[in-house]
């Protein structure tokens, strides 16, 4: 189970509905999602404000043990008793790629502040760093509109498109 507590007036101001063990928890850089890793192999995405689940992301088949937001809150890192990494894509809440190279569970993730390095630590006692390549903007806008089939809403442009670009048409009928 996951507490949210209200600090100054130590009250919990949530309760999450997860019911398997949690390992790790990571806010999203913005502070709008929680996600957290579970012992029955999955990802959860929680509305930290409302306490209600989000997503719950599948795909490892070994305990997840740690996960991490990128520094620009577009991927999630999550590490594995499978011998797996995973970055997922947050837009459209698929596996990007699934890292492997750790000879058993890999225990621990973090991203670099500028998001182009992964740095895991794994029960084989090794610590490994991933080049992360970044998205191209448009084939990665692309990807989105494909998978929601349909334009950006204000917030999902406000999260993905620079400044300029606002108020242009991103995903053509």
């Amino acid at each position: 189970m996951v507490q949210l507590w209200d600090l100054s007036s130590e009250q919990i101001r949530a309760t999450l509905g997860q019911t398997d063990l949690v390992s790790s928890v990571a806010f999203s850089p913005d502070g709008r999602t929680l996600a957290t890793a579970s012992s029955d192999g999955t990802v959860r995405l929680w509305d930290p404000a409302t306490g209600h689940t989000r997503t719950t992301l599948t795909g490892h088949t070994g305990w997840v043990n740690a996960v991490a937001f990128s520094p620009d809150g577009r991927t999630l890192a999550t590490a594995s008793d499978d011998g797996t990494v995973r970055l997922w894509d947050l837009a459209t809440q698929q596996a990007r790629t699934t890292l492997t190279g750790h000879s058993s569970g890999v225990r621990s993730v973090a991203f670099s502040p500028d998001g182009r390095t992964l740095a895991t630590g794994g029960y084989d006692g090794k610590a490994r760093f991933w080049s992360i390549p970044s998205q191209d903007p448009v084939a990665a806008i692309d990807k989105i509109c494909s998978a929601v089939g349909r334009d950006l809403t204000p917030l999902e442009r406000s999260a993905y498109l620079p400044a300029d670009q606002l108020l242009a048409v991103v995903c053509p009928a």
